[in-house]
């Protein structure tokens, strides 16, 4: 887990409630999600890679991370705009951890082997909402295509 996404973390109970959902956790969610939506195809990999990357930066167990999936599922479908989710995260984040969202982000856009144009301009969008400058924007995205 990624010592930013540690800080916001508060001690909580294993278990999440509803109540006690983590705004960052639930924006970085709701934003993968629409990622996942972007080419029109959201597909079984690309769900279980949002739940495998929630595990992996902010340390919850599969079924917090089912869970927090399933409520911004039901946020996603119900989101008129991208602007409430950056901006929850352009306020809470540092710029070291808003570089971990674009590069969740990416990983994502990337796990089907195909970069469709519509993934492309979303990441950058949620980066310039972000306040990502594109130059690290298009680092991150080398840095995970050439391995």
């Amino acid at each position: 887990m990624s010592d930013f996404f540690k800080f916001f973390k508060p001690d909580l109970p294993q278990t999440q409630t509803q109540e006690n959902i983590n705004p960052v956790e639930m924006a970085a969610t709701v934003l993968m999600i629409e990622m996942a939506r972007a080419d029109f195809e959201q597909d079984d990999l690309e769900n279980q890679t949002i739940i495998e990357l929630l595990q992996e930066y902010f340390g919850i167990n599969i079924d917090d991370a089912n869970k927090l999936f399933h409520q911004a599922e039901k946020i996603a479908d119900d989101s008129v705009s991208l602007h409430e989710f950056t901006r929850t995260l352009h306020e809470t984040l540092d710029p070291e951890a808003k570089n971990e969202i674009i590069e969740m982000l990416w990983r994502l856009a990337l796990v089907d082997d195909s970069l469709d144009r519509y993934e492309d301009y979303l990441v950058r969008k949620i980066a310039d909402l972000l306040y990502v400058s594109n130059s690290i924007v298009l680092r991150i995205k080398h840095d995970l295509t050439s391995n």
